[in-house]
């Protein structure tokens, strides 16, 4: 199962070219449908990129599934084509997620999050260090080479607290209450739980989708 939000953190201050080769293999060979492996998003929201089919993973580094997924979507990441941007937004279900939000923005104002996503990924579910606060957040990336310096710059920027309040508003309109979820140029959503809980299982769901969203818009 996924991790549920706290509702009550909705005032947070603080969000192919698929080749023309066939789409990976579905489960049971089938076509996705609209209420089972995906739904709607409705209304549906206007993309940021008028060239691009943008998907979000909606996750957190908190999230023993995000932990479990990386694995699974990281290789698929890199395969990605140019016409598809693809995004993470860490949500802030939890008053104690929201430093880890906060991390991720943190290192990707740093220009770390392919050198370091995966290790706070560890850090948290297989060291079980606890990084709650800017103080044992800084005192970590400091182990990996990050200056203590250059990280509280980073962590107390107008671009990284600025980027806080756009989850809380993401999240609405989304309707994403648990992670992690991917959501597809505005449209669609699916996750885990909606294709029975195999991780593995989400990712052709998406393609499917990323061509859904691609047809629609003529991209």
């Amino acid at each position: 199962m996924n991790v549920l939000r706290r509702k009550a953190l909705a005032a947070a201050p603080f969000l192919l070219t698929l080749a023309a080769s066939p789409l990976r293999a579905l489960a049971q060979d089938t076509v996705p449908a609209e209420g089972k492996e995906y739904r709607a998003v409705s209304p549906p929201l206007a993309p940021e990129s008028k060239t691009k089919v943008e998907v979000i993973e909606f996750f957190s580094y908190a999230c023993p599934h995000c932990y479990a997924f990386e694995p699974v979507i990281e290789p698929w990441i890199a395969k990605l084509p140019p016409v598809v941007t693809f995004t993470r937004v860490p949500v802030l279900f939890y008053e104690s997620w929201v430093p880890l939000a906060r991390l991720y923005y943190t290192l990707d104002a740093l220009g770390e999050v392919k050198r370091l996503h995966g290790t706070v990924f560890d850090a948290i579910h297989k060291e079980h260090q606890r990084l709650i606060d800017e103080a044992g957040i800084g005192a970590f990336l400091e182990k990996q080479g990050v200056p203590r310096k250059k990280f509280t710059d980073a962590w107390n920027s107008f671009s990284v607290q600025s980027r806080m309040p756009r989850v809380a508003q993401l999240l609405a309109a989304y309707n994403i209450d648990a992670v992690p979820e991917i959501a597809v140029d505005g449209r669609y959503v699916t996750s885990n739980t909606m294709v029975g809980g195999s991780h593995e299982a989400v990712l052709p769901v998406v393609d499917y989708l990323i061509a859904q969203a691609r047809k629609t818009r003529k991209l």
